[in-house]
């Protein structure tokens, strides 16, 4: 599916019948809509409307991408209205999730609820890391891959069969165009500490850790959960910052709640 938001095109694949609850995924940095395809499609299959979006200038949507967290926030508020929905719940991974929770302060009308995968109070990104992203080096492509996933999917457990979750989350970082996973951290980097921002969201929020996420700890994830009034945050055991690639079906599990499933 694709909309028109701001003039330019935005691939949008999900399910989208009407008069059913939205909800938005949200990829991280680097990313596209690809990284939710088990979640979008099992919640589709049950009841909601589903968007797995593409920002500007990732996967098959028009760029050029947003350099700020605060920009991709306000993009997305327009998403939800070129859908035809009043609102939606919102679920974000890493930079997605910044994104998330700075729409649902800054357009609060648009957000029934909030799913935060992979984040903290603090998203810093390490000036090595930068650095190469600014040169289009694969070492950037090479630390993402390896700090984002999990020692045990780095090392092979795939849940399903002839899964390769290293090569997969590779390959697609590598495949962006040049620039986009360098703005991508810069705009994460750039957002600093979110615990002001985090205080003015309202509506029901889940903080979902990974137990040994190595970009965004869960210790960071607690502090993010208690700058939201009501949030709570859950973990899920032996997963990486990739969750919902890592342990797609524990994800799914984690968000039903707050989606409604």
């Amino acid at each position: 599916m694709n909309l028109v938001v701001d003039g330019r095109s935005v691939f949008a694949p999900g399910a989208l019948a009407g008069g059913r609850p939205l909800i938005l995924f949200l990829h991280g940095a680097g990313m596209d809509h690809s990284v939710w395809a088990m979640q979008s499609r099992w919640f589709a299959a049950r009841g909601c409307d589903v968007l797995a979006l593409d920002f500007p200038g990732h996967g098959r949507s028009a760029g050029p991408p947003l350099p700020t967290i605060d920009a991709m926030a306000d993009w997305t508020a327009r998403v939800i209205a070129a859908a035809g929905a009043e609102k939606a719940t919102l679920v974000g991974h890493s930079m997605g999730a910044l994104v998330a929770l700075a729409t649902a302060a800054r357009h609060p009308a648009r957000v029934s609820a909030l799913a935060l995968v992979g984040a903290a109070a603090k998203m810093p990104v390490h000036p090595d890391m930068l650095a190469s992203a600014a040169r289009n080096e694969e070492d950037a492509v090479a630390m993402v891959s390896l700090w984002g996933l999990g020692a045990g999917a780095v090392q092979g457990g795939a849940p399903s069969p002839g899964q390769w979750m290293l090569g997969s989350v590779w390959r697609l970082i590598a495949r962006s165009a040049p620039g986009v996973l360098h703005n991508d951290l810069a705009a994460c980097d750039a957002a600093g500490d979110v615990t002001a921002l985090a205080a003015r969201v309202a509506c029901p929020t889940l903080v979902l850790s990974g137990e040994r996420d190595m970009m965004t700890p869960a210790r960071g994830g607690k502090a993010l959960a208690a700058a939201i009034a009501g949030a709570r945050q859950q973990v899920i055991p032996g997963a990486g910052h990739m969750m919902m690639i890592e342990r797609d079906r524990e994800t799914v599990q984690a968000l039903r709640p707050l989606c409604g499933a």
